[in-house]
C-alpha cells in the first residue's frame, strides 16, 4: 500500500477528540514562536531583530543569505556601524554602513548617509526622492552578530514559493498524523 496509503488510513482513523488536541498543539507552538519574537523586539529595541540579507551589496563582509542580528540602543549613530533601515516607499530593509554622520546643530539630531561596501557611491539615490540623510526613524537597528548562510532558507522559500507551499503541506501533515 506504500507511504501514501497509510497516511491516507492515518488521517481518516483520527477521532475528533485526537484532533482538537493537534490544533491545540500547532496553535501552542505558533504563540510561542510570536511571544518569542515580540519578547526579542523588547530586549533589543528593535522593531526586527533578526534580518537576512538580501543582496551582495555589502560583501565581503555579509554574503547574501547571512542572517544579522539587531540592536538598537540610545547611544548615537557612528560611521562605520552597519546600519538596517527602511526607506520611505520600500517595503523591504537594507543593510548598509554608516559613512557620514551630520548633527544637527539647533536639534541634536544625528542625520546619516550610508552606502554598501560592495556600492560605489553612497545611498541616496535609494533614499526617498528628495532626501539627502537617514533620520533615526528610519534606522531599524545596528548589526552585532550574524549566523553564515543560515537565511538562505527564507531567500529560497520567498524566490521559489512552492517550496514554501511545499513544506508547509508536509508539516502540517506531519502535524495531523503524529499519534501523540
Amino acid at each position: 500500500m506504500g507511504w501514501i496509503g497509510e497516511t491516507v488510513d492515518s488521517v481518516k482513523s483520527i477521532q475528533i477528540r485526537q484532533l482538537i488536541s493537534q490544533v491545540v498543539s500547532l496553535g501552542m507552538i505558533v504563540t510561542s514562536a510570536l511571544i518569542i519574537w515580540k519578547g526579542l523586539m523588547c530586549i533589543t529595541g528593535s522593531e526586527s531583530p533578526v534580518v537576512v540579507v538580501l543582496s551582495g551589496s555589502m560583501e565581503p563582509g555579509f554574503k547574501r543569505g547571512d542572517i544579522l542580528f539587531l540592536h538598537m540602543g540610545k547611544d548615537p549613530i557612528r560611521a562605520g556601524e552597519i546600519v538596517v533601515f527602511n526607506v520611505d516607499g520600500r517595503e523591504i530593509p537594507i543593510v548598509h554602513r554608516v559613512i557620514k554622520v551630520h548633527e544637527r546643530q539647533d536639534t541634536g539630531e544625528v542625520d546619516v548617509l550610508t552606502k554598501g561596501d560592495n556600492n560605489y557611491g553612497d545611498d541616496r539615490l535609494l533614499y526617498a526622492q528628495g532626501q539627502q540623510w537617514l533620520q533615526r526613524h528610519h534606522i531599524m537597528g545596528r548589526a552585532v552578530g550574524f549566523l553564515p548562510y543560515v537565511g538562505w532558507v527564507t531567500i529560497i522559500m520567498t524566490e521559489k514559493p512552492i517550496i514554501k507551499y511545499l513544506l508547509i503541506g508536509a508539516l502540517g501533515l506531519l502535524v495531523i498524523t503524529s499519534k501523540e
